[in-house]
């Protein structure tokens, strides 16, 4: 009976051994049609919307944000630049990956009530609710956030009439 126990034991573990050379070859390295790596020096960043030069730029990775469905964009906010109070139509995700990121809420342009996000922090902007943000002059470092949502979105200005950044 050992003989039997050990007989089936080897014929229910050869396919597994098997297959773990294979398995291993296969999983060195990135397959681009599986993982797609983007270095930083290869982002796509443009100017955002119609703001001057060396204020803010935009990043798309990921879908459109004019069209129905997820996308992901980064945002590079320089010193000395906000947008002006807006809104989007639906929520948008946001974390903070390099520099400090200052946020508010409300109408009313205030840069100095506007609150701190440094690097790692997680901002839900809610859907339809007016709000700010950008980085305060005399910061030593541009902010980046990375921003996902679910398009098609629109800025919309809380001020219409008025350009949609602020400079400090």
């Amino acid at each position: 009976m050992p003989e039997l126990v050990t007989e089936r034991r080897n014929l229910l573990l050869a396919p597994l051994l098997a297959a773990l050379p294979v398995a291993s070859a296969k999983a060195a390295g990135v397959n681009p049609s599986m993982t797609i790596v983007v270095p930083p020096d290869k982002i796509p960043w443009k100017q955002l919307y119609d703001y001057p030069p060396e204020s803010a730029e935009t990043a798309p990775l990921f879908g459109d944000i004019a069209k129905p469905g997820q996308y992901f964009v980064m945002i590079r906010w320089h010193p000395g630049y906000m947008s002006a109070p807006h809104w989007y139509e639906t929520d948008r995700l946001c974390v903070v990956v390099s520099g400090t990121w200052w946020v508010a809420s409300g109408e009313d342009f205030a840069p100095e009530s506007t609150v701190p996000a440094p690097a790692g922090s997680f901002v839900r902007r809610v859907a339809r609710t007016p709000h700010y943000d950008g980085v305060r002059r005399g910061e030593k470092e541009p902010a980046v956030i990375a921003i996902s949502g679910m398009g098609p979105i629109t800025f919309h200005n809380a001020q219409p009439g008025t350009p949609g950044w602020r400079q400090l």
